[in-house]
């Protein structure tokens, strides 16, 4: 997984303006890159694969973007938000059910079941994070920034700011062990038993603030 030295992002290139047209056009481009990265994952992501994807030239993607890897964050941004929205919906439908611990059993199902090649690659993007942290430390930031808020919704509203915040961080930081377990280990039973203790774990911490 990585980039091809030779496709570092080149100073002179124009970047796009931001008019209404050329925002049109980035965004356009984007999609597209991004169902490429959907379909094909992260291994051996390139500027001139993305041009290919994209039906259009490295020098167009580096007009309107600032180089591979800020092209490849947006993506990535994209795609995490594909998975926050397939989560909140099941989180609608868990409606009447007005406790966490509900809340998180109804996102759960979502994350196991969701499209497998969305899962491999924001998979990917952590451990491209960890590989090589100076350049893509940004994919692993940007995915708490993502989802700590849609956490922190999710909790009582009469918690405060900072319960919210440690019960969205350890909520987290949970479930991220847990796909990462059932990824690697195919421990399916192991983390469903762990999933059942967290859950308890969220009905006390809710039954402690009453």
């Amino acid at each position: 997984m990585g980039f091809a030295a030779d496709e570092a992002p080149k100073a002179g290139y124009r970047r796009s303006a931001g008019s209404p047209r050329g925002e049109a056009r980035r965004r356009e481009l984007l999609e597209r890159v991004t169902e490429d990265v959907a379909a094909n994952g992260l291994v051996d992501f390139s500027l001139r694969r993305a041009a290919r994807a994209a039906g259009t030239t490295h020098k167009v993607l580096l007009y309107h973007f600032d180089g591979v890897e800020d092209l490849l964050r947006q993506v990535v941004f994209k795609l995490r938000a594909r998975r926050i929205d397939n989560a909140m919906a099941a989180a609608r439908e868990a409606a009447g059910h007005e406790t966490l611990a509900a809340r998180i059993r109804a996102v759960w199902p979502t994350l196991l079941n969701e499209e497998s090649r969305l899962s491999r690659v924001l998979d990917q993007a952590i451990g491209l994070a960890m590989y090589d942290p100076e350049r893509h430390s940004d994919l692993a930031r940007e995915a708490s920034r993502q989802y700590l808020p849609v956490l922190e919704s999710l909790c009582p509203e009469r918690w405060s700011d900072r319960r919210r915040r440690e019960v969205a961080e350890m909520v987290l930081a949970t479930l991220r062990g847990f796909l990462l377990e059932r990824l690697t280990t195919g421990d399916a039973p192991g983390v469903a038993a762990g999933f059942e203790a967290l859950i308890r774990m969220l009905e006390l911490e809710e039954a402690a603030g009453e």
